[in-house]
């Protein structure tokens, strides 16, 4: 069958093993209300639920695509669902939450688990209290499932640890996943909970979110508690959920904040009505609102970051709301010198270690003298060690934020602002083993003011892109409630291809195909594999014929299959070799292109035209 002028015989097969039962309820991007409906009409039980996170785990964090986003599985998490449902059947459930299961950073304390901070320092440690945040999310009938890695100590933005190793981003397995909640982030968006915890020092929810196409918000400083959260910086840390849609994370946090008089910072809060996020999501009107786009924070992002903030800020402006550009005088040196993480980081941890009772470890010093963390931490490790108390200098920085957050609300008020927007990290997640540049994280965690990640989409490569929202001190609802038409309407968010549904409990088999080029003295048989849950196409390509061939290559067409003019992205053959195997990887628009055969091998050989002639994957 002649394609065009450079198009010779090709013989295609495919097979493929598709063995899906169906199960009662699928967790794979369930919501907590679509699951606690279906525990309520009897279509599924919180053990059911257990059962079915766990294998996701078993397959696809430990096997699969390995993602390395859990630390540690909570054994009485079993015992727990069925005590629950026992509960429901004789008094009802007793909250939205209550048999659902949930993930937890390894930084927050759990009774009975460990609480690492990533650290292989501390693998064994079992503090003598647990976290508020997660002694609310009990009483309310959540299961802690099992806690996530993060970058140790939080002290870093790729998720890497000596405990848990690095975590894989799921929308792209040779990348990171963001930090420090990293864990958290990749769980959600796996669907290894209904939602999960994460802590935000600078960025540590908010990056997550934005690099597992997921909502987090860092709260205003002092809605919610850290106590029982291994402290970073308590000046800049908090605790919060991050979710996979917006009326998840509404109903995480209507659970979470409030007055605890185990920490100080939430008094603000004693006096106040209770948070009502759930209730808040409706609650604007987009045609009353003014946005406020930082003008240099765009300028400077990566293109495609810039051009989905872009196209978002154009929909919000298409509802009625109101789009100006701002410029800020004076802030990048505000930022500069209002972070508190080196002067905090050693007392506060060693403070940690005292309250909730290590015995084995009982301070930073002895941490880097016995080498007990990954080797990427020793940097900040050993001058937070090494660091001499400066008095003078942390008064000044302390100073500075109050400085901060009076230039970031008087902006506000002088253009009316309900939000002022920018990238929360302007660049896309890097590869595994690079620094990851563009962190944004000092604006909301330098001022104390609210922030939310929200998703908008994904790049032609198919990486999350996510926009900032920062709001006014304390007013965390109204963020919410300004990305919910967005969601709505957009809907975003997209589950990765690595994580599927597991009908019947097992994941999709390899796709296989055959594919056979026959001309003149001219053959060569390829075999190739499509592994969803690796985002691999494996190949093994041989030459057969008579005539050597110079190189097979891979292409995807993007347009048509009347015309095959793209580049290659990947040579499967040589001119030295006669045979070769090994793997492709495929990001969204090979994967989409695999589907809908649009994917072509191209064979070069001496009798051949100098175009090469194809080989269509189908």
């Amino acid at each position: 069958m002649v394609l065009s002028k450079t198009v010779f015989l090709v013989i295609v097969t495919m097979t493929a093993s598709f063995s899906f039962a169906q199960t009662q309820v699928d967790v794979s991007e369930a919501s907590i209300r679509q699951l606690q409906n279906a525990l309520e009409d009897g279509n599924t039980t919180s053990v059911n639920l257990v059962t079915q996170y766990l294998k996701r785990i078993e397959l696809l964090d430990l096997a699969g695509p390995k993602l390395a986003s859990i630390v540690r599985i909570n054994s009485e998490a079993l015992a727990e669902a069925a005590a629950l449902d026992e509960e429901r059947q004789v008094s009802g459930p007793r909250s939205l939450m209550h048999g659902i299961p949930i993930v937890v950073k390894d930084n927050y304390n759990v009774s009975g688990l460990p609480t690492s901070g990533g650290s292989i320092a501390l693998a064994e440690f079992i503090p003598n209290a647990e976290a508020t945040q997660v002694a609310k999310l009990k009483a309310a009938g959540a299961i802690v499932l099992a806690k996530t890695n993060l970058h140790e100590y939080a002290y870093g933005i790729t998720s890497i640890s000596s405990i848990g190793g690095q975590t894989l981003n799921p929308y792209d397995i040779r990348r990171v996943p963001g930090g420090s909640s990293g864990g958290t982030g990749a769980a959600v968006a796996a669907s290894f909970a209904a939602v999960g915890w994460g802590s935000d020092t600078c960025g540590s929810v908010r990056i997550p979110s934005a690099f597992n196409n997921l909502f987090g918000l860092r709260p205003s400083k002092g809605l919610s508690s850290i106590y029982g959260i291994m402290p970073l910086s308590h000046t800049q840390d908090v605790g919060a959920p991050l979710a996979r849609t917006l009326e998840d994370l509404a109903i995480s946090l209507d659970f979470v904040t409030g007055y605890d008089e185990n920490d100080s910072a939430t008094q603000l809060v004693k006096d106040k009505p209770s948070s009502n996020f759930q209730a808040s999501l409706h609650s604007i009107n987009l045609s009353e609102v003014r946005l406020g786009r930082l003008v240099d924070y765009l300028e400077r992002a990566n293109p495609q970051v810039r051009s989905a903030i872009n196209d978002a800020l154009d929909w919000y402006a298409g509802q009625g709301a109101t789009v100006i550009d701002i410029e800020i005088p004076g802030l990048s040196e505000l930022l500069t010198a209002s972070g508190v993480i080196g002067f905090e980081f050693e007392d506060d941890l060693n403070q940690y270690l005292a309250e909730f009772g290590s015995l084995a470890v009982t301070d930073l010093d002895q941490i880097v003298a016995g080498g007990l963390y990954h080797e990427q931490l020793s940097g900040v490790l050993t001058r937070s060690s090494n660091a001499e108390p400066n008095e003078s200098a942390y008064s000044g920085a302390l100073l500075k934020r109050d400085e901060l957050k009076s230039l970031l609300e008087t902006t506000m008020a002088e253009h009316d602002l309900d939000a002022i927007v920018y990238p929360p990290i302007m660049e896309l997640p890097v590869l595994i083993g690079s620094s990851q540049p563009g962190n944004n994280c000092s604006i909301s965690a330098n001022s104390g003011l609210p922030a939310l990640s929200m998703p908008l989409g994904f790049t032609d490569s198919g990486l999350p892109v996510a926009i900032e929202l920062l709001g006014k001190f304390l007013e965390d609802e109204a963020l919410l409630s300004l990305a919910f038409d967005y969601e709505r309407t957009l809907m975003p968010r997209k589950p990765p291809s690595v994580t599927p549904s597991l009908l019947g409990g097992n994941p999709p088999e390899p796709i296989s195909y055959q594919v056979e080029f026959n001309q003149g003295d001219i053959r060569v048989v390829a075999e190739l594999s499509w592994n969803s849950l690796t985002s691999e196409l494996g190949f093994r390509v041989s030459s057969q014929g008579d005539e050597s061939v110079t190189a097979v290559t891979l292409s995807v067409n993007s347009e048509s299959l009347d015309v095959f003019d793209e580049p290659a992205v990947a040579n499967l053959l040589r001119p030295i070799q006669q045979s070769a195997e090994g793997a492709v990887f495929l990001d969204s628009e090979l994967r989409s292109g695999l589907s809908a055969g649009r994917v072509y091998l191209k064979v070069f050989a001496p009798s051949l035209p100098s175009a090469g002639a194809i080989a269509l994957v189908q």
